[in-house]
């Protein structure tokens, strides 16, 4: 299956720069350092769905030039995984149908409340319309594609990771279930949260996921949710390993891997 993965965002909860931060990291010209809220899009063949809809959701449509988007997946319900929902509606003006979103029963849950609106009894005109599938730790198929979750530990909160074909997505994270391990192997795309250098109660550091690259192996792997305290892209990048990179915004990456 070719499958191919733009990069939204790669930035915290906050994004980069940081709102009043004059680091070094949130005052650089270096466009790489200018991080949106995480979010990616996966293109098959068939089918383009996005994965998650941050604050930034509108903003990243618009640059990455998406005109048509077949579906929305949804790792949890943080804010900046779900707030920039709203903006569906553009599609659903675009296309005349209502757009799918795929997440867990919890997920769902936090959706009606934050967009009431949306689900309301009696809808107010050009509101969001979607459709609500309900996901959990088994594959699921959107049209032809089949999406496999990855159950993580966000602390203690479950989230979802996708694999989608040779390219498995995992983002806020500091672990990893036991049939995750197992749903890796021989992935050829690992993109992994790497928050910063130091501990964190609730996502992966550098070095953390630095090891579990290894464990996985491979062919490439990419770091997102990074924030402004893991240092400058261009220094950082110096010092991974062969085959590891920071991702940045706009990044497309490939996978033609063959599933049997």
């Amino acid at each position: 299956m070719q499958v191919e993965m733009t990069f939204l965002g790669t930035g915290t909860s906050q994004g980069v720069p940081v709102i009043t931060c004059k680091c070094a990291v949130c005052t650089s010209l270096d466009p790489k350092d200018q991080r949106l809220r995480t979010s990616v899009l996966m293109r098959t063949p068939s089918h383009t769905v996005a994965i998650d809809s941050g604050p930034d959701f509108r903003q990243q449509m618009l640059r990455a030039k998406v005109d048509h988007l077949d579906g929305l997946v949804l790792t949890h319900e943080h804010k900046d995984h779900i707030a920039g929902l709203d903006d569906i509606r553009a599609f659903n003006f675009a296309s005349g149908h209502e757009m799918p979103v795929y997440s867990t029963v919890r997920v769902q849950k936090a959706l009606r409340q934050e967009f009431h609106y949306v689900f309301a009894a009696k809808t107010y005109p050009g509101i969001p319309r979607v459709i609500l599938h309900e996901i959990n730790d088994q594959p699921f198929r959107i049209g032809e594609d089949e999406w496999t979750p990855l159950p993580v530990k966000h602390c203690d909160l479950p989230v979802l990771g996708f694999r989608l074909g040779g390219i498995a997505y995992i983002t806020d994270a500091n672990y990893l279930e036991a049939q995750t391990w197992d749903r890796l192997e021989g992935v050829d795309v690992l993109v992994l949260n790497a928050l910063r250098k130091e501990a964190h109660l609730s996502h992966f550091t550098l070095d953390e996921a630095l090891e579990i690259a290894e464990k996985v192996g491979a062919r490439e792997t990419y770091l997102t949710h990074i924030s402004h305290q893991l240092g400058q892209h261009e220094s950082v990048q110096k010092e991974l390993p062969k085959g590891v990179f920071l991702a940045y915004d706009g990044l497309v990456v490939s996978s033609q891997m063959k599933i049997s």
